[in-house]
């Protein structure tokens, strides 16, 4: 297995490994690009579908973790594109909202290996390790999710698509103000 995407040591290792990090969540994008940078990598972020594949075009990335849903295209559009920029990059799938079975679509496609979020980078390092694993022995690592957290998801991303509104995301759902306002009031489940 490479291990090109490990950064080398502070003793004098020139290599860091590059990394493009696709995400429509700002908060989420950096706080990962700040993980990554403090372990040794060279981190270029995108909002965007477009915003990533310019980058690409620029610097071909050594790895890149993709958001699989956001807004304009999909991160299975990505995967593919970033695979015409430059077939060599490891491409791993950030996935939410129970979307596994399209995230191994994405591993089908060409992305390395797939994994659902909240994901720190230590995760991520670990998942582009696993990559090297065939398809079917990555499928049995994540479990479906809970319907419980299946729920808090799809509300997360109503709410989202809502832009924080809880009347207007509470309408969407069909569900009662206060309703939704207890249910985001527990803690995620797991």
């Amino acid at each position: 297995m490479n291990h090109a995407y490990k950064p080398g040591s502070n003793s004098g290792d020139e290599h860091s490994p590059s990394l493009l990090l696709v995400d429509d969540d700002e908060v989420f994008r950096e706080r990962l690009a700040r993980s990554f940078r403090k372990r040794g990598f060279l981190v270029r972020t995108a909002g965007c579908c477009d915003e990533a594949r310019d980058c690409a075009r620029q610097e071909s990335p050594e790895l890149a973790v993709v958001d699989l849903r956001m807004p304009g295209c999909s991160g299975i559009e990505l995967v593919r594109d970033l695979n015409e920029i430059d077939p060599s990059t490891r491409i791993l799938i950030l996935t939410g909202y129970g979307s596994i079975a399209t995230a191994v679509d994405a591993v089908k496609l060409g992305a390395t290996n797939y994994m659902p979020k909240p994901a720190d980078a230590d995760d991520i390092i670990a998942a582009f390790e696993r990559g090297e694993a065939p398809i079917e022995a990555t499928q049995t690592r994540y479990q479906a999710p809970t319907l419980a957290r299946a729920e808090w998801e799809h509300i997360q991303r109503v709410l989202a698509d809502s832009a924080g509104n809880i009347s207007e995301a509470a309408r969407r759902l069909g569900i009662h103000r206060r309703s939704l306002q207890r249910k985001l009031h527990k803690y995620a489940p797991r």
